[in-house]
């Protein structure tokens, strides 16, 4: 079963990479315009870090890390989550839905791996060029275990963005149009480049808890610096774990009463 999914994803790979390079042109000039996004994305911080040597106990050397994360991330949500799962709402708009459901699959893999945006890839290669020059003005390099513990983190930090887009593709199949809901997450995903004690009262329970953005950016930032306490590395895991599984729950409700548009 497994090897199964795994050759499908290997199509859907091979023929999202296919479809990009088809206009190469185009390619090219959506990496440049990626790439020019990203490094407007350190010029807040730039701004901020003008003439504070830290804020909320972080140091520019140290906030790059948790941009570069915010960098990274973004491109795993807007090249391998955003493009397949925002197609889902017009699949479920015009009645289409039903062509995937009957096909011999799981219905969320397909729907979740419809389409790729390779060139997405620079804001990964960005994010990793952030970190080493973030340890570079550090003066040194992230340990063995940090390192190990940030991997986990990615897992589980790509886990609750795709759990969290799971729930609101799900919504679509009550309110049809959620396009002001998927803005509004983006938006407020804007607010993973800030570390999270950036954030006070309200803000920091609601970005640690409801949407959890320290887990996604601060945490693998802090882990890579060595000093993310284990106990917080296993409520990571398993945040991740709960949202992952309420996400699922919640797609197998919403699909159990989904009804086309030609009924």
């Amino acid at each position: 079963m497994l090897r199964r999914y795994l050759r499908l994803l290997g199509v859907q790979l091979k023929a999202s990479g296919l479809q990009a390079l088809q206009y190469r042109a185009d390619f090219l000039t959506d990496g440049a315009t990626s790439l020019a996004w990203t490094f407007t994305a350190l010029a807040p911080l730039l701004v901020v870090y003008g003439e504070r040597p830290s804020i909320a106990g972080w140091t520019f050397s140290e906030a790059l890390l948790v941009v570069g994360w915010f960098t990274l991330l973004q491109g795993v949500l807007e090249g391998a989550i955003n493009p397949s799962l925002t197609g889902v709402v017009e699949h479920i708009r015009k009645g289409t839905l039903d062509f995937v459901l009957l096909k011999p699959a799981d219905a969320q893999f397909l729907v979740s791996t419809q389409r790729f945006l390779p060139w997405r890839a620079i804001n990964v290669l960005t994010g990793v060029g952030l970190f080493i020059y973030a340890f570079w003005k550090l003066g040194r390099w992230p340990s063995g275990p940090g390192l190990l513990a940030s991997v986990v983190l990615l897992g589980t930090s790509t886990l609750l963005l795709y759990s969290l887009w799971i729930l609101t593709v799900s919504a679509a199949f009550v309110v049809v149009r959620v396009d002001n809901l998927t803005y509004f997450f983006t938006s407020i995903f804007d607010a993973a480049r800030w570390p999270s004690s950036v954030f006070r009262g309200g803000l920091a329970l609601f970005f640690t808890f409801v949407i959890p953005l320290a887990l996604m950016t601060t945490y693998p930032a802090e882990a890579m610096l060595g000093r993310l306490p284990w106990q917080s590395l296993v409520g990571a895991v398993l945040g991740s774990l709960v949202f992952a599984w309420v996400a699922r729950r919640v797609w197998l409700r919403s699909i159990g009463h989904y009804t086309s548009a030609s009924s």
